[in-house]
């Protein structure tokens, strides 16, 4: 039997662990909302293993309905990390992202981090060659790889690598915790359950993660999201944080969704596009040469523009803080 380049690729590298097929499992809604964007990623992760010339794998990606096309082009760029770890020649993602992926940045890069925890590659050392802010989301995608390998163990024996920063812990806590959102099935109990098995120094960040998923991947209706809020308690700034970042994900593509609203609407008191506008803000002026990586001065930046909106529990224009 003859087979193709892309069909051979595919079968050498294309294997799925059946931790993540697993999250698919179950009867409820939201399980299989979450179980769909799982395999929307591995869809988008084998399409790119199967051609990866752009004018054929650019249509199959955006022939995704919206909601749902930027975890095709993690899953994409996903598999073109691994491509050009087996053919480093063709540099198919850095052309990617100056191309057509360039609106879908912040998931590319999450499927890159993904990639690199799959094929066992420690993720900091490409940071020099990608977005000073927004290629820290790698971190977040090597982390979730881990947190769904984590799935059915005690969820305390879940150290961060040792290999990894301090700065790059943060995102590596975010990632995890927004694994968490779908190891747990968007369980509130069980995800509040969860963080607190954790230390209290790595909580805020494990929050982040559950507010990043929250919004960006959504299958929860407003109660289930206040009750995420009120759970959340002292770290209602930091799961704020995540739900705005999500937001501007999403903007930037231009796929704002209904879900990503509602929890902007509800973790951070305002619209998502108000919420990505604190991003933005946050964003101006932003020093990418100094000792402190320039995502974590973003990130804290916009956490305290949330824990002043905590405070006050006043929804009004985002002022930054300074």
């Amino acid at each position: 039997m003859s087979f193709s380049l892309g069909q051979l690729r595919k079968s050498i590298l294309g294997s799925v662990s059946q931790n993540i097929t697993a999250l698919s499992q179950g009867d409820s809604e939201t399980t299989h909302h979450l179980g769909k964007i799982v395999s929307i990623v591995v869809q988008g992760f084998h399409t790119a293993l199967e051609d990866s010339r752009f004018e054929v794998l650019v249509p199959r990606l955006n022939a995704i309905e919206p909601e749902f096309r930027g975890f095709g082009y993690e899953g994409a760029g996903m598999g073109l990390l691994v491509l050009d770890s087996v053919f480093p020649w063709k540099k198919r993602l850095r052309a990617f992202l100056a191309g057509p992926g360039t609106p879908y940045i912040y998931p590319i890069y999450v499927g890159v981090g993904l990639a690199l925890a799959k094929i066992g590659k420690q993720p900091e050392q490409y940071l020099s060659q990608l977005d000073p802010v927004v290629g820290w989301f790698l971190i977040d995608g090597y982390a979730f790889r881990w947190a769904i390998l984590s799935l059915g163990q005690p969820i305390q024996e879940q150290p961060i690598p040792e290999h990894l920063s301090s700065s790059a812990g943060h995102l590596f806590d975010q990632g995890f915790g927004r694994g968490i959102w779908f190891t747990t099935g968007a369980s509130i109990d069980r995800i509040a359950a969860t963080v607190a098995a954790f230390s209290p120094t790595r909580q805020a960040d494990l929050w982040s993660g559950v507010g990043f998923a929250c919004a960006y991947a959504g299958g929860v209706d407003r109660i289930t999201i206040e009750t995420l809020r009120k759970e959340a308690n002292l770290y209602r700034p930091q799961l704020a944080r995540g739900a705005a970042v999500a937001a501007k994900a999403r903007q930037r593509s231009g796929n704002l969704a209904p879900h990503t609203n509602l929890a902007c609407e509800v973790l951070c008191g305002l619209s998502s596009e108000m919420a990505a506008q604190v991003t933005d803000v946050a964003l101006q002026n932003i020093p990418v040469d100094g000792v402190e990586p320039a995502y974590e001065i973003w990130r804290k930046r916009i956490e305290a523009q949330f824990a002043v909106l905590a405070e006050s529990e006043i929804c009004s224009e985002p002022r930054f803080v300074r």
